[in-house]
């Protein structure tokens, strides 16, 4: 680290590299894309003129590298952070962070060997209306809660134009890809499920893997929680509904921000992630008089948050927001899932 700038390196230039890590270190000025690896394209230099194009990952684990983001396809992401926490890199991974919950607790285990931060990168903690969810719940909105549903559902013509994710291969699939995101903000909300049940089905037709879940987390409470994606849904309904004693609330649409990377839309400025109005939630509450509907402003999504966070925390020594032990606990119900949907039982965790 010189003069208070985190050098960094990307693993990875695809889709997950050009929007959701680039974008936002090339617009915080604590931090320097030194290098990014891509096998074969230009595509960093090409918009960042300033980046050094190297085509080994070795070549990102020199000295001149304070930070590794490793953003390459799902079945690297267990070695390569491997290899760059033991260079002494701070090392950022894309989701899902490993193939298996083993795989994410080796990590664990070795970055507190080596004594260097690792985190990973589950930016969907800082969607708008999910900090709204917190917020609600955090004021007690809802009593006890009863029911919570989130849906991450697109419309997908043909296969992927990943060749990677043509490929298959175990953690390639839209239940890694989006099923991670959702057991996570769960897992925020309520922590480990008692019991799980899981649906994972392939729908379109020449779809590469599952393309289609619907995951159903029991608690000891009586909670019911329901976590469900797919790629053939023309006209998706509500991303959340959460249904508890005192209120209920529904949200339809998504969290702006991806859409605003993917057109080219750089992460500055005080309107960054602002939902709008017409895409609030609402939330009925029960009164005496009966229920009640109040339109909640979205809390702004900022992704933002993540680097800032991780800044502190490598100049302060604090904890980063992401702890990677959460995404071992989240990798565990993902694994009951695939062996509740192939054997067609509820299974214990």
């Amino acid at each position: 680290m010189e003069n208070g700038i985190i050098n960094v390196g990307i693993a990875g230039f695809g889709m997950s590299g050009q929007v959701f890590h680039a974008p936002f270190l090339d617009a915080d000025d604590r931090f320097r894309i030194r290098k990014v690896y891509e096998r074969s394209t230009q595509r960093a230099k090409e918009r960042y003129p300033y980046v050094e194009v190297v085509r080994s990952f070795e070549e990102l684990l020199t000295d001149d590298i304070d930070l590794v983001v490793v953003s390459t396809p799902n079945s690297l992401h267990y070695l390569m952070a491997k290899s760059a926490m033991e260079a002494g890199k701070a090392v950022v991974v894309e989701k899902p962070v490993a193939s298996s919950a083993d795989e994410a607790q080796e990590l664990c285990e070795l970055a507190e060997r080596k004594g260097v931060l690792f985190t990973v990168y589950q930016n969907r903690r800082l969607d708008g209306d999910f900090r709204t969810i917190r917020k609600l719940m955090d004021e007690g909105a809802f009593g006890k809660v009863c029911d919570y549903e989130a849906h991450f559902d697109r419309f997908a013509k043909g296969g992927s134009s990943k060749a990677w994710k043509r490929e298959g291969g175990i953690a390639t699939s839209v239940f890694y890809d989006l099923g991670v995101h959702l057991m996570d903000q769960a897992y925020m909300l309520f922590g480990m499920p008692r019991e799980v049940y899981a649906d994972i089905l392939t729908q379109r037709p020449g779809a590469e893997g599952p393309d289609s879940f619907r995951m159903v987390l029991y608690y000891a409470d009586g909670l019911r929680v329901v976590l469900s994606a797919g790629q053939s849904v023309p006209m998706p309904g509500p991303h959340f509904m959460i249904h508890g004693r005192k209120g209920s609330f529904i949200k339809y649409g998504m969290d702006v921000q991806e859409a605003d990377l993917v057109s080219g839309k750089r992460p500055i400025g005080d309107d960054w992630g602002r939902d709008a109005a017409s895409d609030h939630g609402i939330y009925a509450e029960v009164t005496g008089e009966g229920i009640v509907q109040h339109v909640i402003p979205t809390i702004p999504g900022d992704y933002r948050l993540f680097y800032d966070d991780l800044y502190k925390a490598m100049t302060d020594g604090t904890k980063p927001m992401v702890d990677p032990r959460d995404t071992v606990e989240v990798l565990r119900v993902m694994e009951a899932a695939l062996k509740s949907s192939e054997e067609k039982r509820v299974i214990s965790i």
